[in-house]
């Protein structure tokens, strides 16, 4: 079964001008990584092709990733970073556009934006209308009860946004039960439009101080999360490099498979790389990418 990882992390820590993420405090995440370092992890698990998705909100590493990606065709797309809201949105939109492997842009809980106060902007729901005009995908990021009521606003004000919602996994409902019920509806109706996808991605969660390795021990959560958007709009994706934070990339990846193959055939293949067609109109790029 060929798998699409849609979220991986693209950086080079040798550049120049440095990188803004990963910090270089950080033992595990600051080492390069590049297409051809994961290559080696993915390609004997199956995967054929990889997503990148911006940890940079400089604007010319946009460019840099399309640069990077020219040459890898084991990369099949790359969410950049961008915001609606500016007033050079829609020339910088039209700029990276022009290159098929630009699928859409992230914005959520990152690069100290304040997702809550822009969603009400008008400037921001122009340029997100403008993106899905564009036909172009919009993910978000660092999920927590309030981007998901966000989200809900969002999508009910740009109803033709394709939207994928990232790291669902790590999110802990509210303890209160009545913010816990305005969640879980708000939740649930984003569940039921056609136009929102799941990443099932972050899953592992370290617990007294251990990651646990057992599918078990996240099947209530995966659960949850499987009825709330159903088989036709959950994706996979590692998350790598970030994914090396709880546990190396085979052990992640065993985990998910584990829980889809129980599933059948045919569910494990909309998650692992069916789905991620629909959610962001991905054109293969070698002969052992699926064509769907």
């Amino acid at each position: 079964m060929p798998v699409i990882d849609t979220h991986i992390h693209l950086f080079d820590i040798n550049r120049p001008q440095g990188v803004p993420w990963p910090p270089k405090d950080n033992a595990i995440l600051y080492k390069t990584a590049l297409p051809s370092r994961y290559r080696k992890l993915a390609e004997p698990h199956g995967i054929v092709g990889a997503i990148e998705v911006e940890c940079s909100p400089w604007l010319e590493d946009n460019q840099w990733v399309l640069d990077v990606m020219a040459k890898e065709d084991i990369m099949v797309g790359t969410i950049g970073d961008l915001e609606p809201e500016k007033p050079y949105f829609a020339r910088n939109l039209e700029r990276f556009h022009k290159n098929p492997l630009f699928l859409g842009i992230r914005y959520g809980n990152l690069w100290g934006r304040d997702f809550h106060a822009r969603v009400s902007q008008p400037a921001f729901i122009a340029g997100v209308k403008r993106l899905a005009d564009a036909g172009l995908t919009l993910d978000t990021a660092n999920p927590n009860p309030l981007l998901t009521a966000d989200l809900l606003r969002l999508t009910n004000a740009a109803p033709g946004l394709r939207l994928v919602i990232d790291h669902l996994p790590q999110l802990d409902p509210p303890t209160d039960a009545a913010a816990r019920k305005t969640y879980e509806a708000g939740l649930a109706e984003l569940g039921r439009n056609p136009n929102v996808f799941v990443k099932i991605s972050e899953v592992l969660r370290r617990v007294d101080g251990r990651v646990p390795r057992d599918v078990a021990f996240y099947k209530e959560r995966l659960d949850h999360l499987f009825g709330v958007f159903g088989e036709d709009r959950v994706l996979y994706g590692s998350d790598w490099p970030n994914s090396d934070t709880w546990a190396p990339y085979d052990q992640v990846f065993r985990v998910v498979h584990a829980y889809f193959t129980a599933k059948g055939q045919a569910i494990a293949e909309k998650y692992f790389w069916r789905n991620s067609i629909r959610a962001y109109r991905w054109k293969p790029r070698n002969a052992r990418q699926p064509r769907g």
